[in-house]
């Protein structure tokens, strides 16, 4: 399996690590990692857990991290890398797993020379984000396309004040891909601006909520500005190859407001591709006849552009609003079938600023009843502190974290929630409460992750909330923030940088060299070389391969500018591979990944011969005699017959001149040919000139470049 002309692969080809390519890790938002081998409640919990470092950003991290294993970039070789989106208007991707000095790459939107800057909060007029806004949703990666789509806000002196753009960005680069950026502009039928058109108008907005991919499109949702204006709620969408306009909606298109920001939350997808959102305070008419649905968990289909298929409001939505306690601030978290029930297979809970949690079936959402909520699967009134983002889902258990309070755990039986937590922490979270992820390997060693407003990260047994595995300090807190787990890190991002977190006594690894295999000889190699690669932690234990050699062994890889090479042999100090034949002339990056964790890279250099002789540890080539025998003192070749030397690097051009001397003369080269059933290894046969006995120096020349010298023992007649 070749993995070169791939943007991004799983380095491990059979056993793919997990990546996170948007917001709570679904497009259900469960917020659920279920693949995490590393980290377990005993490995947490062991004292070895805590932060490992931490990448400084130019601004406040609003977004959720996310993360690709396995990412070639482009001179650099291959990485786990995490992406990271700032309110300073930069994307940046950095090492997932080693610390390095600098970005693997970094894209800024602002030019202050031109007058292109962040928009500032004062001039806004809007403080729930401080001094300036630039990114704050979560980015969407589209892995098909290797590409990161991402939402920024600028102040323009010559663009009418302000500008919301969507990028989309390679991730291997951070280079815009053709037809990026587009300017957000949109407006649909309605009398909500005091005429028939409904505008979208960029001053009054932030792109709050995290982006959704589907179904090849890029569906952005838009907040107000601390409720200020006559705003509305917007998903706009986008194709995702062409970046055109592909779909609007708006939930007021004849009154105001009815925002989507649910605490940072992106919208979600049901398994027939229909999109569920809350909205916050606003007006509500559909009841009536109307159109608007403010105040609502709202399902839009999108067989035929964005259209309201179903809602749900509740009976007190009027009051809600008017006391800025709205549905809003939650995002809707679709629960799987298994969950369920069979009169309520498919449902949805989300939660509210006024601490009470709603569990909808997705088929019937409900719509309005005046008296009360009766009509929906379950209403817990109350039940938990004001809610800001998303809950989470593991085991058939919801878990919130509301301001306030402490993180509860729901279970689901017979598809309704318990009415009373069937666990709690200890800790009781302050304003803004958290949002919850999880991680876990399938079903076994769930650990709930959330960052408090005291900056503080938690760890609890998913099982038993009340058991805190670890607790450790972050850089800063920045409310909603999101943790994504990932391949055994914790990626936390804050005011200023993001904070990696991972086990302490976990070995490292490093690759200290890599040499022609062919005793061990440093230079350049060629492609079809046989190398070997020498350092600690390479492997988890040593295993040698029979022919065809694999890309995997024993669970480490090695890739030369990103492409995987065969392996022979693996063990945690040395490892031997094959240059591929591929591999192009010039400085190659070399990346040795055992299990997944990708070590800090080391160059090569790659010319296209690069002619090297076996020789043992006291330089006696490696040759056989006419009459079978190995070559050396004991067994010297006579006068007159052919010894067959063994080299790598040969390259791959057949027509190539051979040439060799032994003792310092010329010497007649009988044939040349790949050595049979050998992988890498070219055979040269000369015929042995008279000479005394003794040791003599034996070079073989390909293409005009002159191998190693190694020596034989000749004269014998």
């Amino acid at each position: 399996m070749r993995p070169s002309g791939s943007i991004f692969m799983c380095v491990l080809f059979w056993n793919c690590h997990v990546s996170v390519p948007t917001y709570h890790n679904d497009l259900a938002r469960t917020g659920q990692n279920l693949n995490e081998t590393v980290l377990t409640p005993a490995s947490v919990s062991s004292g070895q857990f805590g932060r490992l470092f931490s990448y400084t950003v130019d601004g406040q991290v609003y977004a959720q991290p996310l993360y690709l294993p396995g990412v070639v970039i482009p001179g650099k070789g291959i990485h786990n890398v995490v992406y990271v989106a700032t309110e300073h208007d930069s994307v940046y991707a950095f090492d997932a797993d080693n610390y390095l000095s600098a970005p693997l790459w970094h894209v800024s939107f602002i030019n202050p020379a031109q007058g292109v800057t962040t928009a500032a909060a004062s001039d806004v007029g809007c403080a729930s984000i401080v001094p300036e806004i630039g990114i704050t949703g979560t980015p969407v990666i589209d892995q098909a396309r290797g590409t990161l789509y991402v939402v920024a806000m600028t102040e323009e002196a010559s663009n009418d004040g302000y500008v919301h753009r969507l990028h989309a960005l390679d991730v291997t680069t951070g280079a815009e891909k053709p037809g990026s950026p587009v300017e957000i502009q949109a407006s649909v039928p309605g009398q909500g601006d005091g005429n028939t058109m409904v505008q979208f108008r960029p001053w009054l907005y932030k792109q709050r909520a995290g982006l959704l991919l589907l179904n090849g499109v890029v569906y952005t949702a838009w907040s107000s500005q601390c409720d200020t204006g006559n705003y509305h709620g917007w998903i706009i969408g986008y194709d995702a190859s062409t970046l055109q306009q592909a779909a609007v909606y708006t939930d007021t298109p004849n009154w105001d407001a009815g925002a989507f920001w649910q605490g940072g939350a992106a919208p979600a997808v049901d398994a027939n591709g229909n999109i569920y959102v809350v909205s916050a305070n606003g007006t509500f008419d559909a009841n009536a006849g109307g159109s608007d649905l403010g105040e609502s968990i709202i399902k839009l289909s999108t067989s035929k552009g964005l259209l309201a298929a179903d809602y749900f409001t509740p009976y007190d939505a009027d009051a809600l609003s008017e006391k800025d306690m709205d549905l809003g601030s939650s995002g809707a978290l679709l629960l799987p079938d298994g969950a369920g029930s069979s009169t309520h297979p498919h449902l949805l809970v989300s939660g509210s600023k006024s601490g009470s949690i709603y569990l909808l079936d997705r088929d019937n959402l409900g719509h309005f009843q005046p008296e009360g909520n009766g009509q929906i699967v379950q209403s817990l009134d109350g039940a938990v502190g004001p809610i800001f983002g998303i809950p989470a889902y593991f085991n058939n258990t919801v878990y919130f974290s509301g301001a306030h309070d402490q993180v509860k755990a729901f279970s689901l039986q017979n598809g309704l929630l318990s009415v009373l937590p069937t666990s709690t922490s200890s800790a009781t979270f302050a304003v803004f409460g958290s949002v919850p992820s999880i991680s876990a390997n399938g079903t076994q060693n769930g650990i709930l992750w959330t960052i408090d407003p005291a900056a503080q990260l938690h760890a609890y047994d998913a099982t038993d909330l009340s058991h805190q595995l670890y607790q450790g300090s972050v850089d800063s807190f920045v409310k909603f923030s999101t943790p994504t787990i990932a391949n055994g890190k914790v990626y936390v991002g804050t005011l200023n940088s993001l904070d990696i977190f991972g086990l302490t006594d976990r070995a490292s690894g490093s690759v200290a060299s890599v040499v022609s295999a062919a005793g061990f000889q440093p230079g350049p190699v060629a492609p079809g070389s046989l190398v070997s690669l020498f350092g600690v932690s390479l492997a988890p234990a040593g295993l040698a391969a029979s022919a065809p050699w694999p890309r995997v062994l024993g669970g480490s890889s090695v890739f030369i500018n990103g492409v995987a090479a065969p392996l022979a042999y693996v063990s945690p100090a040395q490892i031997n591979a094959q240059i591929p034949y591929e591999t192009q002339s010039g400085p190659a990056t070399v990346n040795v990944v055992p299990g997944g964790h990708v070590l800090p890279p080391i160059q090569v250099t790659v010319q296209p011969i690069a002619p090297s002789l076996f020789v043992d540890a006291q330089n006696h080539v490696l040759a056989q005699n006419q009459d079978g025998t190995l070559n050396g003192a004991d067994h010297p070749a006579a006068t007159d017959t052919l010894l067959t030397a063994y080299l790598t690097g040969q390259g791959i051009n057949p027509e190539i001149t051979i040439t060799a001397m032994l003792g310092g003369q010329n010497v007649a080269v009988v044939s040349a040919q790949t050595a049979p059933t050998m992988v890498g290894v070219f055979e040269v046969t000369i015929e042995v000139p008279s000479v005394t006995p003794g040791e003599y120096l034996l070079t073989v020349n390909i293409g005009g470049i002159a191998s190693n010298a190694g020596s034989v023992t000749a004269g014998v007649n």
